[in-house]
């Protein structure tokens, strides 16, 4: 933030290495772990994973040793689909492009040329040299992202709304499920072409306790909390668990939950459990075509006997599976560790949340709504993902950012980062099944902090955030896992690139057609002729963040810098013919902006409903904890059936409805 380089210390690069399984003491072994690195490297025939790209030349680099550089080698593809093809390749015709000797050991490379016309998809790749075989992974996937749904050429906008902060009057507190499908018919029949929120996955609600949906125990699972109880079929069928619905109790808690001006997760989780606790022991009482189809699912979603067996650990063993048993601590809990009722309740709920999870995507593909979801950087390092996939993570680290103007001590994330040289080894299959979760019901995925593709800031276990380092990533694998999964998925992509990032950041973006972010907050400069920058086609744009305070009270901001940038941004307006010349009220001007970009050639405009009214509390305050802010629990200020008949947010939408079909 200063304008100089920054190094590294010693000492944290070493713990770095160390995380990475380098068998490191000091920097004394520093030389003999590159040897090694460097044997390891050119012993190994071909990559881990290869990555073509569809259309194109598909060539595989080849390294071998030099007194093999003219013999033959077997070469082996299994596709996808099953089909099997072999062929043999002289490599006496093929020429060298690299060269090296390694600690008195000579090497070649060589460039070795598939067969065209490879079908997209995930392929295994295998070579045989003189008795010794080597196997890839292949991905070959299409090098631009899925365009968005068909029309997607119209310019088209969206609304933003937290699901905690949307609430309906006969709800529990917290929206749910039903009220977001009753959010995206409404409107739908304005012409809303998206509806984005923030992430649904589960979250530590009771012990420990942490709300934000960017710290989710798992990104392969939903979150119960959203169920709506009403719409649960055993409902009809279980008498006890009706009676608990309509007790007083029960009642005076719902209101007490409804009048709150924050969501209270706990005592709403457990009000609702206790009624999905006898919906699930009505259900599994005796057999029933429903008991069919949940064992249907079970078959087809394996992994939720795991995440369910977990639960029920974490529920009676403690918070924190670092300090299970040993015999817990390795991935696998076995028969008689857990209570079965427990793990069971989690089977069921997981089952209701995917069955109301498609009732939402239906009512939203009848609307003419695509769901806009947000797929977090990270997990909790207590969480089901950290636990069951341990090798695919640097557990002795936490993701971060270095220093800047706004968290002059950088900021430490808490959760452990991938490790990039196991998911590779690993074939990415969990990265892969983390995005298919999402984008099974999603048109638009908003991956978060798109930069970590290409380096992430670690911090080694034990030092502050200033002492991070960055890790580089293998971008294109994940670029190629990332198009070639949104066209199977047909879901459109957003790479969040706000603030600093590195060149290549965006020019992979637009390499790969993803659509970057424009947000005027984070846009504006004090320059009255030009305040803000031309609107980049291929974007999302919006006013603001869920990170960033709504506009009005970045309007209402009395910093001598902010003065300027009002003062800029008013003259534009005007000038332009989007605002008026007698009024800069926070609601005209972002009526203005809203025209503004509207008007433009972006291509999703996605507006925060509060905006519409000039709301003034953030949602979330980076760098401050929930004893400092009430951070992901404020509802909004209006219930749905109120702002859903507000003459000025009804105008508002009305006027971008305009702007954004015109030609």
């Amino acid at each position: 933030m200063g304008g100089r380089r920054r190094f590294a210390s010693a000492g944290a690069l070493l713990q770095v290495l160390r995380t990475l399984d380098l068998p490191l003491r000091s920097l004394a072994d520093v030389p003999t772990a590159i040897l090694r690195r460097e044997q390891a490297f050119w012993s190994r025939a071909v990559e881990p994973v290869v990555v073509v790209w569809q259309g194109s030349v598909a060539k595989v680099e080849l390294r071998l040793p030099a007194e093999a550089a003219n013999d033959s080698v077997l070469c082996g593809l299994e596709l996808e689909s099953g089909r099997h093809r072999i062929w043999n390749v002289p490599l006496d015709r093929v020429p060298i492009h690299k060269r090296a000797e390694v600690d008195g050991l000579r090497y070649v490379a060589k460039g070795v040329v598939l067969p065209k016309g490879l079908p997209v998809g995930y392929h295994r790749l295998r070579f045989e040299l003189n008795g010794q075989r080597s196997e890839s992974l292949l991905i070959c996937s299409p090098q631009i992202s899925y365009p968005g749904p068909s029309g997607f050429s119209r310019r088209q906008w969206g609304l933003f709304m937290p699901l905690y902060a949307l609430h309906s009057q006969n709800g529990c507190g917290a929206g749910d499920l039903s009220d977001l499908g009753n959010l995206l018919r409404w409107a739908g029949k304005r012409g809303c072409k998206a509806m984005g929120t923030l992430p649904l996955l589960p979250l530590f609600l009771e012990r420990p306790y942490d709300p934000s949906p960017y710290a989710p125990v798992s990104r392969l699972f939903w979150n119960e909390f959203w169920l709506d109880l009403a719409r649960i079929p055993e409902l009809r069928r279980c008498k006890a668990a009706g009676t608990l619905m309509n007790s007083a109790r029960f009642q005076r808690e719902t209101q007490a939950l409804q009048q709150a001006s924050l969501v209270d997760y706990r005592r709403q989780m457990r009000l609702k459990r206790q009624v999905l606790e006898k919906l699930a022991g009505a259900f599994f009482s005796k057999p029933s075509p429903r008991r069919d189809a949940f064992q249907r699912f079970l078959r087809l979603h394996p992994q939720l006997e795991d995440y369910s067996r977990f639960q029920a650990v974490l529920e009676t063993t403690g918070p924190s599976w670092h300090r299970w048993p040993a015999s817990m601590t390795g991935s696998r809990i076995r028969s008689g560790e857990y209570p079965e009722r427990i793990a069971r309740y989690h089977r069921y709920v997981q089952w209701l949340a995917h069955e109301q999870m498609e009732q939402l995507s239906k009512r939203a593909q009848g609307a003419g709504v695509g769901l806009y979801f947000d797929l977090p950087l990270g997990v909790h390092p207590d969480g089901y993902d950290a636990w069951r996939e341990q090798e695919s993570f640097a557990q002795k680290a936490t993701a971060g950012a270095p220093p800047d103007t706004f968290f002059t001590r950088g900021q430490d994330w808490g959760f452990p980062p991938l490790h990039p040289q196991k998911i590779r080894e690993r074939g990415y299959g969990y990265f892969i099944a983390c995005l298919r979760h999402s984008m099974r019901y999603a048109s638009w995925l908003r991956i978060d902090h798109v930069m970590g593709f290409h380096r992430l800031f670690w911090i080694p276990q034990g030092l502050p955030a200033t002492e991070g380092v960055y890790v580089r990533y293998p971008a294109e694998e994940l670029y190629g896992i990332l198009c070639l999964e949104s066209h199977r998925n047909r879901c459109a992509l957003v790479g969040e690139n706000l603030g600093t990032v590195p060149p290549e950041v965006n020019s992979a973006l637009a390499r790969h057609r993803w659509n970057g972010m424009f947000v005027v907050q984070y846009e504006l400069r004090p320059d009255p002729r030009r305040p803000l920058r031309s609107v980049p086609a291929q974007s999302v744009a919006s006013l603001n963040t869920h990170d960033m305070p709504p506009f009005a009270a970045f309007w209402g901001g009395r910093k001598r810098r902010e003065g300027r940038l009002k003062k800029a941004l008013l003259s534009f307006l005007r000038r332009k013919g989007w605002l008026s010349p007698f009024d800069d009220s926070a609601v005209s001007v972002t009526r203005g902006l809203h025209a503004f970009l509207s008007a433009s050639s972006v291509r999703l405009l996605l507006v925060s409903l509060e905006d519409l009214w000039g709301e003034m509390q953030p949602h979330n305050v980076p760098g401050t904890t929930g004893r400092e802010r009430p951070n992901w629990r404020r509802k909004a200020r209006y219930d749905l059936e109120s702002f859903a008949r507000m003459p000025e947010v009804i105008r508002a939408l009305e006027e971008i409805r305009c702007l954004r079909e015109r030609s």
